[in-house]
């Protein structure tokens, strides 16, 4: 039975059915499927939870297929960045003309999302809210108002089961939806796309590399200030500085190298994040994030649904060629060496505590930045996963490793040994 069969047994809306769904709908979701190396993007929760079989990055990914089946074709690493960012067709740096109040950056994905209801392309929209009991822990929400998505702006951080929505969006009879996602949920939405049904599916992608629960980030919170319950927003900026705000109004920046990561717990990323492939979310129509930014947001459009999607701001929108300053390859090469180090923990800091307030000064005006930053978060990754798997699960590299992220690394001499490469 596939997802599709699955929507046909559902009840479908009726004279006599419920009332209609109210503009942001959490549905109540099934229990998760127990899982190694999973990150509840959702499908367990499904009445086909054998489909992670199929739908999995961290079981047997097929970058290149999908890449193809969802673009066009897949990356050509001779093209551009494409080796490091995956297929598009232009990359910008964006900002809206009118910031949404209240938003992590200006608005950009929220506003998306408001278009695409106000114009009817889409009958509701996959994302996530702040649950009512926590404002950081992700709730997976229906929405099916364009004044709707203003509760969805904001980081969210824990394990959030958007694909469980699927089921529940197609029993309400919507066939055109969009979602917005990170890159394991997309990667699986992509894998069993043909199976759903829709008659049209429009995906916004967000970067993501590292992932907590909610309850180890609220650790992290405490060990940032002493007043965590207080803390409204936070955002890792592309200068070298985690950027907190808080109910009262007031800002603090932290520059990166005084980060409390020695104090966190070995296991607190789990392995799911530390192997992920995908930060630059290469499945999605429209991939919005800051790596690339430089103070503002990067934007990869990927094929002609992303070119639809960014021509719903037209007007609002304003947008500048990304730039790229400074050289990786010392950043990167440090990066792996600590990450070996580890031994599987977080990745140690030898600096000597004198030296972290005059780097964490010098970094913003030395490092990497614009498109070079986002080259260096691309190829710290790989080399992560490759270090990850080989010490926790060698014999899975075969399978979990695509050939891209093979030619990331060689240039820092990690090479496929016997039996790790398909």
């Amino acid at each position: 039975m596939t997802l599709d069969d699955n929507a046909s047994e559902m009840q479908q809306p009726s004279d006599d059915a419920a009332p209609p769904i109210p503009p942001l709908w959490a549905p109540p979701l099934g229990e998760a499927a127990p899982r190694g190396l999973c990150t509840d993007c959702g499908i367990s929760r499904s009445r086909e939870p054998k489909a992670c079989g199929r739908a999995c990055q961290f079981i047997k990914p097929d970058y290149p297929g999908l890449e193809a089946s969802v673009h066009g074709r897949a990356r050509d690493p001779e093209r551009g960045d494409e080796r490091f960012f995956g297929p598009y067709r232009r990359m910008l740096r964006a900002a809206l003309e009118h910031p949404r109040e209240g938003a992590q950056w200006t608005g950009i994905t929220t506003r998306i999302g408001e278009r695409l209801l106000e114009t009817g392309t889409v009958d509701a929209v996959l994302t996530m809210a702040p649950d009512p009991d926590d404002r950081w822990r992700p709730l997976p929400v229906i929405v099916t108002r364009p004044e709707a998505m203003a509760q969805c702006r904001g980081m969210r951080m824990g394990y959030a089961p958007l694909l469980a929505l699927l089921e529940p969006a197609r029993a309400q009879g919507f066939r055109r939806l969009a979602v917005i996602g990170i890159p394991c949920q997309v990667y699986a939405l992509r894998a069993l796309e043909a199976e759903l049904g829709l008659d049209a599916l429009y995906v916004v992608g967000t970067p993501c590399s590292d992932n907590t629960t909610t309850e180890r980030f609220h650790e992290f919170l405490a060990l940032l200030d002493p007043e965590p319950g207080a803390i409204s927003y936070l955002e890792f900026r592309a200068d070298y500085h985690v950027e907190l705000r808080f109910d009262d109004g007031r800002k603090r920046e932290i520059p990166f190298l005084k980060l409390p990561i020695s104090k966190l717990p070995p296991d607190f990323f789990p392995m799911t994040c530390r192997t992920c492939v995908d930060y630059t979310n290469v499945l999605a129509d429209i991939t919005v994030g800051y790596m690339g930014g430089e103070g503002e947001q990067w934007l990869l459009v990927r094929n002609a649904r992303g070119e639809e999607l960014l021509g719903l701001l037209d007007g609002d929108l304003r947008t500048a060629e990304p730039g790229s300053r400074g050289k990786r390859k010392s950043s990167v090469a440090g990066f792996m060496a600590n990450v070996e180090r580890a031994a599987g923990g977080l990745p140690l800091r030898t600096m000597p505590d004198w030296l972290r307030p005059l780097m964490g000064w010098l970094m913003p005006k030395i490092g990497p930045k614009g498109l070079e930053f986002a080259r260096t978060r691309v190829e710290m990754k790989a080399l992560e996963t490759v270090l990850h798997l080989r010490r926790s699960y060698p014999k899975r590299m075969r399978h979990m490793i695509p050939a891209h992220v093979w030619r990331l690394v060689e240039p820092y001499g990690l090479k496929p040994e016997p039996g790790e490469r398909h």
